[in-house]
C-alpha cells in the first residue's frame, strides 16, 4: 500500500498496465455486476437537476426504471447507487454502434450540463471504499476488462495515467503529481 494524504492507495494502481478498449468490451461494465454504480449525495442532485436534458439519451426501458425506481436505490451495504434495468444494466445506459455508453456523460460531451458522470464510473476500475479516517483506493479486477489490460500492456500505460483525468477530477492535480511521482520512482518487488 501507498500512502498520500488520507488515501491508501494499492500498489496496483502503480503497476497493472490498462487501457479501455470500448471496441472490445462494448462498454459492458456499465451492463454487468452485481448493483448499480456508486452515487455521493451531490451526484444524485446533478442528475436530478439535469434529468430533463440527460433523459433525452437514455433508451425507453431506462426512463420506465427510473420513474418506478428514482433516480438511485439503496443497496444492500447501504450506499447510493444508480438503479437497474431487470437487475442489470444501468439505468442511464445509452447505445452507439452497439456499444453501452453513459446518457448523463453524452449530454455532458454534448455541452448540454456540467455535470460529467458518476465519479465512480469514471474513475473504474477503481474502486473507492470511504473510512472515517482514510479513503482505500483499490483496483477491481474483472474478466469484462481482459481487452484493457490487454491493450494497457501493449502501450504499456500504466493504470493511474490512464486515469489521470478522473483521479484528478476526485483528488485534485497535486495528488495526481504525488501518485505519478510514485509510479515512476517506486521499485516494485512484486
Amino acid at each position: 500500500m501507498l500512502e498520500i494524504d488520507d488515501k491508501l492507495i494499492s500498489l496496483d494502481i502503480l503497476d497493472v498496465k490498462f487501457s479501455c478498449n470500448l471496441q472490445e468490451c462494448k462498454g459492458n461494465c456499465c451492463i454487468y455486476g452485481d448493483g448499480g454504480a456508486p452515487l455521493e449525495k451531490e451526484e444524485i442532485e446533478e442528475i436530478k437537476n439535469n434529468y430533463e436534458l440527460i433523459q433525452q439519451y437514455m433508451s425507453e426501458q431506462g426512463k420506465k426504471e427510473i420513474e418506478k425506481q428514482g433516480f438511485y436505490t439503496i443497496d444492500d451495504d447501504g450506499d447510493c447507487v444508480t438503479p437497474l434495468i431487470n437487475n442489470a444494466a444501468c439505468a442511464y445506459v445509452t447505445y452507439e454502434n452497439d456499444i453501452t455508453l453513459c446518457a448523463i456523460e453524452k449530454a455532458y460531451l454534448n455541452k448540454e450540463i456540467n455535470f460529467q458522470k458518476p465519479i465512480s464510473c469514471h474513475l473504474y476500475p477503481i474502486r473507492l471504499t470511504e473510512y472515517s479516517k482514510f479513503t482505500a483506493v483499490n483496483y477491481h479486477k474483472w474478466d469484462i476488462c481482459k481487452s484493457a489490460l490487454k491493450k494497457g500492456k501493449q502501450k504499456n500505460i500504466p493504470l493511474y495515467e490512464s486515469l489521470k483525468e478522473p483521479i484528478t477530477r476526485k483528488f485534485g492535480e497535486q495528488f495526481y503529481e504525488q501518485l505519478k511521482y510514485a509510479g515512476e520512482n517506486l521499485k516494485l518487488d512484486r
